[in-house]
């Protein structure tokens, strides 16, 4: 029977086959919290909850530029946002992050064997959060997730919402998830995150590091 394993994504789920494998050795608390140290104290706050009842009017240009800045507990992270080849979905990242829907949240799964990538974008924290709407696949033909690839998770087509990933490692996936940007600093700080590993081992959970996102800024170049 093949594995399937399921990167939630709030109502959203990233569906990807993975080749069975070993458990993993156990390692202790200790050991965690010793390679997590990188990773800081939370910013004072908490998500806005907030739901909205539909997908956002477009108001991004596609001929603009824009980067969005993950400043998160374990460092920034820039990512460059692709406008012009997903727009509904940088329309959305654009629209929840001048909302402040993603500040103070964390990344809440870190996936180590088969597929590489951190997932984030549930104010929830549990895998099952999103923003109260839902909107198309964009940008799939061809679709490749090498590292530094930013995409939506999703519970199949058309699913996607606020939950996405981003990649360390190149991942071998289907071209289901939509690519939406690309990160341009801060490559270390996810490799520190999943150096860091699955709290209490294993391959797929939530991070050993705090990883939370204390704000998220949206810049138009």
């Amino acid at each position: 029977m093949p594995l399937k394993a399921a990167l939630l994504a709030g109502p959203v789920l990233l569906l990807a086959l993975l080749a069975p494998s070993a458990p993993a050795a156990p390692t202790t608390a200790g050991a965690a919290e010793r390679r997590a140290e990188p990773c800081v104290k939370a910013a004072p706050g908490r998500p806005s909850g907030s739901v909205f009842e539909k997908e956002p009017a477009m108001t991004v240009d596609i001929k603009a530029r824009y980067t969005a800045e993950l400043d998160s507990t374990c460092g920034k992270i820039t990512i460059e946002l692709a406008a012009a080849r997903a727009p509904r979905t940088v329309n959305s990242f654009v629209f929840l992050a001048g909302r402040h829907f993603f500040d103070h949240s964390k990344c809440h799964r870190l996936t180590t064997r088969g597929i590489h990538v951190l997932q984030c974008g549930d104010p929830t924290g549990t895998g099952t959060g999103g923003p109260g709407y839902r909107f198309p696949d964009e940008n799939l033909r061809g679709a490749r997730y090498p590292a530094g690839t930013v995409a939506m998770a999703n519970s199949g087509p058309g699913t996607n919402g606020s939950q996405f990933f981003l990649v360390y490692r190149d991942a071998r996936l289907p071209a289901s998830y939509t690519p939406f940007g690309k990160v341009t600093g801060g490559m270390e700080v996810l490799r520190r995150i999943a150096a860091a590993g699955v709290k209490g081992g294993g391959g797929d959970g939530a991070p050993a590091a705090e990883v939370v996102l204390n704000k998220v800024i949206i810049r138009r170049g």
